[in-house]
């Protein structure tokens, strides 16, 4: 009997020896486990700021997309307005294209009646710029001679 004593008093002392090392374990692991708990909580606080920034973000690009938007819009009327211009200053060029066609073929048809008027126009503005300067002369004879009446 006394073996069966002793082979419960070892299986009483493996016992505890393996209680103790599973209490250690388990306070080991409880250590691990609030570790992991702290780092989670940490992370946890970093991904609520990147989800923050990232909205904040994501609601800029939506501004700016906005923003791009209406200045495209703006940009499609000025386009049109431009191309509006363009078809105007064409219109005009033909114009002025067929206007000038026009004038030349009649001056080659009335050249001589072109020249004749030119001497009339450069004959008229010769009269009338010596008509000035005889006007002019006669001013600064009045005034040079203010007492004296020429008539």
């Amino acid at each position: 009997m006394e073996l069966l004593y002793i082979s419960a008093l070892i299986v009483a002392i493996a016992f505890a020896a393996l209680v103790v090392y599973v209490v250690k374990t388990l306070k080991a692991a409880s250590s691990t486990m609030e570790s992991v708990a702290g780092t989670l909580k940490s992370f946890e606080k970093q991904v609520g700021g990147i989800t923050k920034e990232s909205e904040q973000l994501v609601q800029k690009s939506n501004l700016i997309a906005e923003d791009v938007q209406h200045k495209t819009e703006s940009l499609n009327g000025l386009v049109s307005s431009l191309q509006n211009v363009g078809k105007s200053v064409d219109s005009v060029n033909q114009s002025f294209r067929h206007m000038s066609d026009s004038v030349s073929k009649q001056s080659e048809k009335q050249s001589a009646q072109v020249a004749q008027a030119m001497q009339w126009g450069n004959a008229a503005i010769d009269l009338y710029s010596k008509w000035q300067e005889k006007k002019k002369q006669k001013e600064k004879t009045n005034e040079e001679f203010p007492t004296m009446d020429r008539r």
